[in-house]
């Protein structure tokens, strides 16, 4: 049984009104996600893109699509079949050179060319590298130093890579271009596909004898310590770009950047959100009863906070500015938000439990309340036993 066709609007995505300019556009981004150039191997990538190709045939046509639009596919059954295995389509009379000379281009780089030359100037690679610093210098900033091996110019042959006295040439594959050019057969017809030269790796010039120093590379490698500037209220993941100190370009294009990420180490007090600081700190229960001053430790060093009298666990408070700058401006800082928890203690002397007692009685007298529970408790169990053993005898 054969397999049903999809709705050729449904697979280009677009409605039953859509003009021509939309279809297009809708078809475009369709083969270039699902060119078989871009997905080798890739059996259901190749079958989307012959069945976006296939709606676009049809609706791309003004007869094809009214066609399509009174009889729906019975209107193509039993077609001149053929061509590229599309089910007995027929796509003889249909348009792709328009779209494909667009979309070969950005595949390619065919088609409408744009942009610098192959043996262009070309900007340096970017380096990557991380450090680790502490909470407090991500809150405050930094200076740090890194030990790097970097690429300059040979000195020798001034970046040429040719032996001194001699030049490089141009490359007889491309003439200098940096390019070639390949022509292939395709469904479409004929493609051009460019590719930078194999023979100069693009620059459009070969070394016949090339530089001692460098090895024809053009570049001799050195270590040496570049020094990064932390700024304060940097995050754990985030980089520092230092300009210029990347991999040299080519072909007298710039050099890249250096990126450093910054990896923050865990506190082990402090947690942090955005530009705030969370903590937590005990109190005692006479702290959180009558009051009085705390300490809390911030990133600025201890405070003393006053504690209102009858405080309970987890209240919370907010020491404004005591948080992390912004990155933007260092001048503005966020807050430290702090959780105040109760803390019982595990050990008592004597004389502090009978104290604890004594304020008890005096607040509520709790103990004495379970106390009197608990014997009435005994008492009821000790009363239902006796009316047992009354139980018992008179049975006898």
């Amino acid at each position: 049984m054969a397999e049903s066709k999809r709705d050729y609007y449904e697979v280009l995505g677009v409605g039953r009104d859509a003009d021509e300019a939309a279809i297009k556009k809708a078809y475009r981004a369709l083969a270039k996600k699902y060119h078989p150039d871009m997905n080798p191997g890739d059996a259901e990538a190749e079958k989307k893109f012959k069945e976006a190709s296939e709606a676009y045939a049809v609706l791309s046509d003004p007869d094809k699509r009214r066609q399509y639009d009174q009889f729906g596919h019975a209107a193509f059954e039993g077609g001149a079949g053929g061509a590229g295995g599309f089910g007995g389509f027929d796509f003889n009379g249909a348009d792709f050179s328009d779209i494909f000379g667009d979309i070969f281009g950005d595949l390619f780089g065919g088609g409408r060319r744009s942009g610098r030359a192959g043996n262009g100037p070309m900007r340096g690679g970017n380096i990557r590298k991380s450090i680790r610093i502490t909470f407090e210098e991500a809150v405050f900033g930094c200076e740090k130093e890194l030990d790097l091996v970097l690429k300059d110019p040979c000195e020798a042959c001034h970046g040429t890579g040719a032996k001194p006295g001699t030049s490089p040439e141009t490359c007889p594959k491309c003439g200098g271009k940096g390019q070639v050019v390949y022509t292939s057969q395709s469904f479409f017809g004929t493609v051009q596909n460019v590719q930078t030269c194999p023979n100069c790796g693009g620059s459009g010039k070969v070394i016949k004898e090339k530089c001692s120093s460098c090895s024809g590379t053009g570049y001799t490698s050195s270590r040496k310590k570049i020094k990064v500037t932390i700024p304060a209220g940097i995050d754990n993941g985030q980089s520092v770009r230092i300009r210029d100190k990347g991999e040299p370009g080519v072909n007298g294009g710039p050099r890249g950047d250096l990126l450093v990420e910054v990896n923050v180490s865990r506190h082990p007090i402090f947690q942090r959100q955005d530009m705030h600081i969370f903590s937590t700190v005990p109190i005692s229960f006479a702290q959180a009863a009558l009051g009085g001053d705390v300490r809390i430790p911030t990133v600025d060093g201890d405070v003393l906070y006053t504690v209102k009298a009858g405080t309970k666990t987890d209240t919370k408070v907010r020491l404004k500015g005591k948080g992390v700058p912004s990155l933007r401006n260092s001048q503005v800082r966020g807050d430290h938000y702090v959780t105040l928890v109760i803390q019982t203690p595990e050990r008592l002397s004597q004389e502090a439990k009978e104290a604890l007692r004594r304020f008890d009685e005096l607040t509520g007298n709790t103990l004495r309340q379970n106390e009197s529970v608990s014997e009435k408790s005994e008492k009821k169990s000790k009363k239902k036993g006796f009316m047992d053993k009354v139980k018992e005898a008179f049975e006898e």
